[in-house]
């Protein structure tokens, strides 16, 4: 093995030999404090165990057929693994996750001891691989719905991201990076999808540092206050100044932030956060988002011919689906069946 390969295998090596000893830290942490890191350390694992198999099999032609059978079976379980962790971060029901997973355990193991790959290579490397991709790319699909606002944040809003949502943009991200470098493997390179395994590998534990540092829990974003206790005086300012968010009609603005509307009101967006969060048991987002719809209401009422989108858009909501969202949700009832409710 020449020096190139060498470097190769070492930087391949090592993401894979990271992965497993991150599994079983997340394992840990699952057991302490986070469930949904039981998630996120079966799809660390189940991608290592992919990673190792194409590692050996790149530079060793001779690799068992029971290792590579094993290798290629993992993969069935990297999609389901991502969109159960991701589904679990949002604060959703994962109460049915067993359909997700022991189906396709069981499935692959059926096909692996009546088709073994020893015997049945060519159907293994065709069929069974494609079908292996197609169903990872599947849930790539479906988990996207829990890193679509990240997105959005990202190419619409112009906002930073939070942690939390850079942490599952990143790992949502690298996961379909490493699968297009698999499905793509036979235009470029069998490793790529392993040095791309090592690159999430080395982002994770990045974020781990970070974690460290700033001494709050793993990949969880949590509102902290410092110095809880705020003036009387500086309180009753403070909710006084909240006024004119309704006065000035800022929550029509649909780019409307934090940190604007603090400058506007001339205090701090920590402080502000704390004033809502504690007087009105809710997020400034939450706290916008309720006197948009009070002003759709208002809209729905008077303005008889506007159109249902027209009267969210007037109302500070950046899109259609936003408000539709967030007025069933506040409301129990979609825009429509508000106003057939109210006569109109």
């Amino acid at each position: 093995m020449n020096s190139g390969n060498q470097l190769l295998f070492f930087f391949s090596a090592i993401g894979a030999f990271n992965g497993f000893i991150l599994a079983f830290y997340f394992f840990y942490s699952a057991y302490n404090r986070n469930f949904s890191n039981y998630f996120l350390g079966f799809l660390l694992l189940s991608l290592s165990i992919r990673i190792t198999k194409s590692l050996f099999f790149y530079f060793n032609d001779n690799l068992s057929d029971v290792f590579i059978q094993i290798g290629l079976s993992g993969c069935i379980l990297i999609g389901p693994f991502l969109f159960l962790y991701l589904k679990k971060q949002n604060k959703r029901n994962v109460l049915y996750w067993a359909w997700h997973i022991f189906p396709c355990l069981i499935g692959i193991t059926i096909l692996g001891v009546l088709l073994p790959y020893s015997k049945h290579r060519s159907l293994w490397s065709i069929w069974v691989v494609k079908s292996i991709y197609l169903q990872w790319f599947f849930y790539i699909g479906l988990s996207f719905p829990y890193v679509k606002e990240a997105f959005k944040t990202v190419f619409t809003k112009n906002e930073k991201l939070k942690n939390i949502q850079l942490w599952q943009l990143s790992l949502y991200l690298g996961v379909a990076v490493i699968w297009l470098s698999y499905y793509t493997a036979s235009y470029t390179s069998y490793i790529v999808g392993a040095l791309s395994f090592s690159f999430i590998v080395y982002l994770i534990v990045l974020l781990l540092v970070f974690r460290i540092n700033k001494n709050s829990t793993f990949f969880e974003e949590k509102i902290r206050y410092e110095g809880k206790n705020l003036d009387h005086d500086l309180l009753a300012e403070i909710k006084q100044k909240l006024l004119l968010i309704t006065e000035k009609e800022l929550y029509l603005n649909p780019q409307l932030t934090l940190a604007e509307t603090a400058k506007e009101l001339n205090v701090s967006p920590h402080i502000l956060s704390q004033v809502v969060n504690e007087n009105f048991n809710k997020s400034f987002n939450v706290y916008i988002n309720e006197l948009r719809v009070e002003s759709a209401k208002r809209f729905l009422l008077i303005n008889k011919n506007f159109t249902i989108e027209s009267v969210g858009y007037a109302s500070g909501f950046n899109s259609k689906s936003s408000f539709f969202t967030v007025f069933k949700k506040m409301t129990g009832q979609t825009p429509a069946e508000y106003q057939k409710t109210q006569g109109l």
